[in-house]
């Protein structure tokens, strides 16, 4: 069945094919009468193509037009939410989650750290600047402070 429609449609083309374009009598033709024949044929080329550009740009204005069609329709409609299933849980489901052993690990791993004692630091004792200003005063100070630093 499959094989007869495609030998039809095969038979339709070339019947529409030689409707439109009957085959060239080049035989016998001069110089001038084919050059004439090949001018004449391209005026026909560039006819056919001009139709198929139009008809391509019409195609392609369609479509743009049917997609923000469709874009328009999606807008107006909104986006639908499917609606969600309860999820049944037995009280045992409940409390099995809680008493899960993955969990009670993750308890266990901050009782077994070990705890660190942290070292007091030896903190200078603050004085008063004022008596630390008076006596730094003058060259005497700042002799104290580049013998300190060496």
């Amino acid at each position: 069945m499959l094989v007869a429609e495609s030998e039809e449609k095969k038979k339709e083309k070339e019947r529409v094919v030689n409707e439109c374009f009957p085959p060239l009598k080049l035989s016998g033709l001069s110089n001038q009468e084919l050059q004439e024949l090949c001018k004449e044929l391209y005026r026909k080329i560039d006819i056919t193509d001009e139709a198929r550009y139009d008809m391509e740009v019409k195609v392609s204005k369609n479509e743009k037009e049917i997609q923000a069609l469709n874009l328009k329709i999606t807008e107006l409609k909104g986006v639908k939410r499917p609606n969600l299933k309860r999820v049944k849980k037995t009280t045992d489901d409940m409390l099995g989650a809680y008493t899960d052993t993955s969990k009670l690990m993750k308890a266990d791993f901050k009782a077994n750290l070990k705890t660190v004692k942290k070292e007091d630091e030896k903190r200078e004792e603050v004085t008063d600047w004022r008596k630390n200003v008076e006596a730094m005063s003058g060259m005497e100070g700042r002799k104290k402070l580049f013998d300190a630093g060496q």
